[in-house]
C-alpha cells in the first residue's frame, strides 16, 4: 500500500485535514467540526478522523487508508501535556506528532524563512523563528490565556450584555442584538455561557467588529481593548526580534486596521495556508523531502 501523509489544522471553529503524497505533494483536501483538544478531547478526535477520511475520498482514495498513514497536527493545546497524550494514544494514524497550530501556520506562511506570525482566530498564539530557534507567545488557552481572541472577545460580549440589561454598563445596537437573539431573557443568555465552548463564544466575535466600524461604542470600547493585548504580544514578538510578521487565523483581516501604526510596516503576506505548513512538516519528518529548519 501506498504510503500517504496527513498534515492537520485543527481550530476551535473547524478542522481542516490534507493528504499528500510522500514527497508532500498534495492530493485532496477535507474539512469536519471543531477540534480543540483542551476544552473537547472527544469531539475533536472525532472531527480529526472525519476531516482526515474526508480527505482521503477527496482525493479518491479508501478513506480506511488514515490507519496507514503518518500525520502532524498542528492544534491548540499543544504545549498542555495531559491533552496532548491523551490524544495522540487514541489517534486513528499509524504515527503521528502533534505540535502548535502556530508552527503549522509559521512554516506554511514564511516556509523556511525567518519572521512571525501572529494566529488570531478563536484562540491566539504568536509564534517567531530566527535560525534555528522557535519561540512561543501566549496559546495558553480561553480559561487562563487567548487574550484578544475571538473566544475572548464574544464572551466580553456576553458580559456586557447582561451588565447593559442590568443597567450597570450602557446599552448599545451590538448588546441589544445579543439580548434580542436570547429572547431579551438574560436566564437564557447564561444557559447558553455556561455551557458554551470556545468557538461558541468566538461566533460572536465578527459582529463586535462590524459594529464597531459602524462607532457602536459598546463594541468600540471591547474591540480597543482586544487590539490593545494583541498589540502588545507583537511589542514583545518585535523586541525579541522579529522583523516581519504575518497576520493569520479567521480574525486576521478584521484586526488589522485595529492595530497600531507601529507594527504596520512589519506586517506580510503568507506564503501559504497553515495546512499547507503541516503537510510541509509532515514530509519532513515522515516523507522524502530533504530536511528544514522549522
Amino acid at each position: 500500500m501506498a504510503s500517504y501523509l496527513i498534515g492537520i489544522d485543527g481550530g476551535g471553529t473547524s478542522c481542516r485535514a490534507a493528504v499528500a503524497a510522500s514527497d508532500g505533494r498534495i492530493l485532496g483536501r477535507g474539512k469536519a467540526g471543531a477540534a480543540n483538544i483542551l476544552t473537547d478531547p472527544e469531539t475533536a478526535l472525532q472531527h480529526i478522523a472525519d476531516a482526515a477520511r474526508a480527505a482521503f475520498q477527496d482525493a479518491g482514495l479508501d478513506p480506511a487508508g488514515i490507519a496507514e498513514a503518518r500525520a502532524i497536527l498542528g492544534v491548540a493545546g499543544h504545549n498542555v501535556g495531559d491533552a496532548v497524550h491523551y490524544v495522540k494514544r487514541r489517534l486513528p494514524f499509524a504515527a503521528a506528532e502533534i505540535e502548535s497550530d502556530g508552527l503549522i501556520a509559521l512554516q506554511g506562511a514564511l516556509g523556511d524563512k525567518d519572521g512571525a506570525v501572529a494566529i488570531l482566530g478563536t484562540g491566539t498564539i504568536y509564534i517567531a523563528r530566527e535560525g534555528d530557534k522557535v519561540r512561543y507567545i501566549g496559546g495558553w488557552g480561553f480559561t487562563v490565556g487567548d487574550h484578544g481572541s475571538g473566544a475572548r472577545i464574544g464572551h466580553a460580549l456576553l458580559q456586557e450584555s447582561l451588565l447593559a440589561f442590568d443597567g450597570i454598563h450602557e446599552s448599545s445596537a451590538v448588546t441589544q442584538s445579543v439580548l434580542a437573539e436570547f429572547n431579551n431573557d438574560p436566564r437564557d443568555l447564561v444557559d447558553f455561557a455556561r455551557l458554551a465552548k470556545p468557538g461558541e463564544f468566538g461566533r460572536y466575535a465578527p459582529r463586535v467588529f462590524d459594529c464597531a466600524g459602524r462607532g457602536d461604542p459598546v463594541a468600540l470600547r471591547l474591540l480597543k481593548a482586544a487590539a490593545t493585548t494583541v498589540d502588545e504580544a507583537l511589542d514583545v514578538v518585535v523586541a525579541r526580534g522579529s522583523r516581519t510578521i504575518c497576520l493569520l487565523g479567521g480574525l486576521a483581516a478584521l484586526y488589522r486596521p485595529w492595530l497600531a501604526e507601529r507594527h504596520q510596516p512589519l506586517f506580510v503576506e503568507a506564503e501559504a495556508d497553515a495546512l499547507t505548513g503541516a503537510v510541509a512538516l509532515a514530509a519532513v519528518r515522515f516523507g522524502s523531502r530533504p530536511e528544514v529548519v522549522a
